[in-house]
């Protein structure tokens, strides 16, 4: 999967029209950000931004912790954001950065084509929200 043009482990190319590497950091750390163009603060709410992290241990919102610090830093996690406190509600775990990177990518695919029930996730129904979200991604 790796693009010796990006010389980032990313082929941009796999990834769904709708997502854009948002941020490459150390440690192999990548954020996909969905459709930044409608949550971009006019529309909806930057915060609403769904984004996808792939971390080499486990991600942590602590500033100043890195995550490849931690016991978990053997390991890599997917996690996939539909605003700071609502995520799919599963861990992904995997034991290499290449695994990890093939489920973001076919997460990424999976949101895109409205497989994810998103809906589920939230305590508090946003229903403006959630039906552009089904717009966007041709959900319910």
């Amino acid at each position: 999967m790796s693009d010796p043009a990006t010389n980032d482990g990313v082929d941009r190319s796999r990834l769904p029209d709708g997502w854009t590497v948002w941020s490459e950091g150390e440690h192999g750390r990548l954020v996909l950000a969905y459709r930044p163009d409608v949550f971009d603060g006019g529309e909806f709410p930057a915060a609403c931004l769904p984004t996808l992290y792939l971390t080499h241990g486990k991600r942590t919102r602590r500033p100043g912790v890195n995550p490849a610090d931690t016991a978990d830093a053997e390991d890599w996690f997917v996690t996939l954001y539909l605003e700071p406190d609502v995520s799919l509600d599963e861990t992904l775990r995997f034991p290499t950065r290449g695994a990890a990177l093939e489920r973001t990518v076919e997460l990424a695919r999976a949101f895109d084509d409205g497989e994810i029930a998103y809906r589920e996730l939230y305590q508090v129904p946003r229903e403006a929200y959630f039906d552009r979200l089904d717009e966007l991604t041709g959900g319910e």
